[in-house]
């Protein structure tokens, strides 16, 4: 050993470990928070998913929720939860609202009034307007009256849509390049 040489001391090699030990522990926790938020996050995704769930099985019943508060326990993804529900009436007639509660079952909680993850609200009605005989065809994807278009959606006098008896001829004339009105829409079922 070369003279003069020297290692660390023992003050020096416990001073370093402290230093280690704080950083280790800052990680650590930084890393159980970050498990911590992402476990809450999974469990109120699921608690949403469920309380949606419910309120679309409610709609897809066909029979109006009884108006009042319920509760369960049911499982879901590996999971049980409990919720809570109330339904109440809404100004407009056949109009019900739907609120839904969600929170793990196994959560402790003081009263049955808290502790919820999620709160989602819903309508369910058959209240949908006046009829008035027209139904739009929303999934057409050739204009009335086209040859291959949907049959009986245009009326005589409407725009591409000949007159009974009569061929289909389409517009194939260049149109100027000048800007158009955009095209007026009438309801095929309107008398002319």
């Amino acid at each position: 050993m070369r003279a003069g040489a020297r290692g660390f001391t023992l003050i020096e090699v416990l001073v370093a470990l402290a230093i280690v030990a704080i950083g280790m522990a800052a990680v650590l926790g930084a890393l159980s928070s970050s498990a911590d938020t992402v476990s809450r996050l999974r469990d109120k995704t699921f608690a949403q998913w469920f309380a949606m769930n419910r309120i679309a099985t409610l709609r897809l019943s066909g029979q109006a929720p009884p108006t009042g508060k319920s509760n369960g326990d049911d499982d879901y993804a590996g999971r049980k939860w409990h919720w809570a529900q109330e339904v109440v009436t809404t100004e407009v007639p056949g109009v019900e609202r739907i609120d839904v509660n969600v929170r793990p079952a196994d959560l402790k909680v003081e009263n049955d009034d808290s502790g919820w993850l999620t709160t989602v609200s819903g309508i369910w009605g058959d209240a949908v307007g006046i009829p008035n005989g027209y139904q739009p065809d929303w999934g057409a994807q050739l204009p009335r009256g086209a040859p291959g278009g949907v049959p009986g959606t245009g009326g005589i006098g409407t725009p591409g849509v000949p007159a009974p008896g009569q061929p289909f001829v389409p517009n194939i004339t260049p149109q100027p390049s000048a800007p158009t009105q955009p095209p007026q829409l009438t309801n095929p079922n309107q008398n002319q």
